[in-house]
């Protein structure tokens, strides 16, 4: 009897196995585009785009189509930006120059309300800080200062995400627009500081889109970072305009951490001798105000970075599913961090009442008169947190963003 077929073929070599292809690629289309490939997805959830587990040619189409659709009435006193101009604007800045910003209300699970400032200076990638308390807006308050956490570098689409889910919450367009740069202010003797060249000495206090030697705002922004002193205005539609603050990295603080009290047993007689209030480290953090004319020296602004630095700040560290290379360029997957970012620096922002329009008379700062008859400044707003807040892009508050 002939021995079976299978057993007749040679050994050696063995075959070639063929793999059996079973990963599809997710892809968002126009809706009135036909779709010929039936493993393509042709929608995505939010959450999966945001996340990077779907993968989409266009996300400008794709988040226009669902802005459109979570967009709801106005009402005519609350600021708001039309979807076409929402989209013209991220369009206008989708080049190796553009300058957009976005600032979005995140309702983190674990750690709570905050507010997510990104500012683009590439084709393809935005610098991020978290804030804990949201935007300075009452330039008499006591708290001018805030903290601002460097996180990582985000995609540049990631400015046009509107989305809630289980793991990250919700995510809120609170502010979207451009941003300009300014240069350093001269301190009282007239002298340059250290970071301010020629360029910026003669630039205009209110440009918005390049100075006087065609330098662009991401490339001066990209200098201002690497100096560690960011004077920035915002010309956003919530924001009021020339909307200004400074943003200033400590040199004692590039990489900030609580240091852990280590248990010991004290002898009876140090027992009794209590640590002061004022460590080595809160002192560090304080930015020196007196060297820099931006941050006034005032008893009241002295105070507010201090208790600013005494609040327990919860960790604003969002995803700990990070891999060892996003981790070690501090970049998620796509963008490029040529910028220098470094995770977790923390930064000392300051509202900078003077470049905006006021003045300080008896002590209170008010509303300063323009050549044009107008008063500068704006009147004071504050942050009132995650159930009042709304969006600028379809006026939805936290609970009307639904997980997806």
């Amino acid at each position: 009897m002939d021995p079976p077929s299978s057993l007749s073929r040679d050994i050696s070599p063995p075959r070639a196995f063929k793999r059996r292809k079973t990963s599809r690629i997710l892809s968002y289309r126009s809706p009135n585009e036909p779709h010929y490939n039936t493993n393509v997805d042709p929608d995505p959830a939010l959450a999966a785009v945001e996340a990077g587990r779907a993968k989409i040619e266009d996300h400008l189409t794709y988040f226009e189509h669902y802005l459109t659709k979570a967009s709801r009435s106005t009402t005519l006193d609350f600021p708001r930006l039309s979807t076409g101009n929402f989209s013209s604007l991220y369009k206008n800045n989708k080049h190796r120059h553009g300058h957009h910003f976005v600032i979005h209300q995140h309702n983190h699970p674990k750690a709570g309300v905050h507010y997510d400032l990104r500012l683009q200076f590439s084709a393809t990638s935005s610098v991020f800080w978290a804030l804990l308390k949201g935007f300075p807006g009452n330039p008499n308050s006591m708290q001018l200062g805030r903290t601002a956490i460097e996180t990582r570098v985000h995609n540049l689409w990631n400015n046009l995400v509107e989305s809630a889910s289980m793991k990250t919450g919700s995510l809120l367009i609170w502010d979207t627009g451009t941003y300009s740069l300014l240069p350093r202010k001269k301190n009282a003797k007239a002298i340059p500081s250290p970071q301010t060249t020629d360029a910026e000495s003669d630039a205009a206090e209110s440009r918005n889109g390049g100075s006087k030697d065609g330098t662009h705002e991401n490339e001066i922004l990209i200098k201002a970072f690497d100096s560690r002193h960011i004077r920035l205005r915002l010309h956003g539609t919530r924001l009021p305009k020339d909307y200004t603050v400074t943003l200033r990295l400590p040199s004692s603080n590039e990489v900030y951490k609580k240091s852990v009290a280590k248990r010991r047993k004290l002898k009876p007689a140090a027992r009794s001798r209590r640590p002061s209030h004022t460590s080595d480290s809160d002192l560090d953090f304080m930015p020196n105000l007196s060297s820099d004319p931006q941050q006034i020296a005032t008893a009241e602004t002295a105070s507010t970075v201090h208790l600013d630095h005494d609040l327990d700040i919860p960790d604003l560290d969002t995803d700990s599913d990070e891999d060892a290379l996003t981790r070690t360029q501090n970049a998620y997957p796509g963008p490029h961090n040529t910028i220098g970012s470094v995770h977790q620096r923390r930064w000392f922002l300051l509202l900078d009442r003077q470049s905006i329009g006021f003045e300080s008379i008896g002590g209170k700062w008010t509303r300063r008169p323009l050549p044009s008859r107008e008063l500068g400044g704006f009147e004071p707003f504050v942050v009132r947190g995650r159930d009042a807040e709304r969006s600028v892009a379809t006026d939805r508050s936290t609970r009307g963003c639904r997980v997806r």
